[in-house]
């Protein structure tokens, strides 16, 4: 029973880990890297000044949704995001609150 407990309790803490380490995955695996990075612009803003941006806003994940679906212009430069259809709604959220997780 106490190892029982004992992996319940490592399995318990490493879950976040795991959780941002499939986010990061993600991100790679539909391309998002291609034009992002966690830490300094590329072709699109860094993700922890995505963050930085739209911390307190109520409504940040729904709208970053959306951009990651739809695409967007105007809100980091001239240079547009494009729509990506590769990316299913559940991908798009989960992608979101990584981004918004990023310190």
């Amino acid at each position: 029973m106490r190892k029982l407990a004992v992996l319940l309790i490592c399995a318990a803490a490493a879950a976040p880990a795991l959780a941002l380490d499939t986010a990061d995955n993600l991100a790679r695996s539909k391309n998002c890297m291609a034009c992002h990075s966690i830490g300094s612009k590329v072709v699109g803003p860094a993700f922890k000044e995505v963050a930085k941006r739209y911390a307190g806003q109520p409504d940040a994940a729904e709208k970053l949704v959306q951009k990651v679906l739809k695409g967007g212009s105007g809100a980091w430069g001239v240079v547009p995001m494009p729509a990506n259809t590769q990316v299913s709604e559940a991908e798009a959220r989960t992608l979101v609150q990584w981004v918004l997780s990023v310190k």
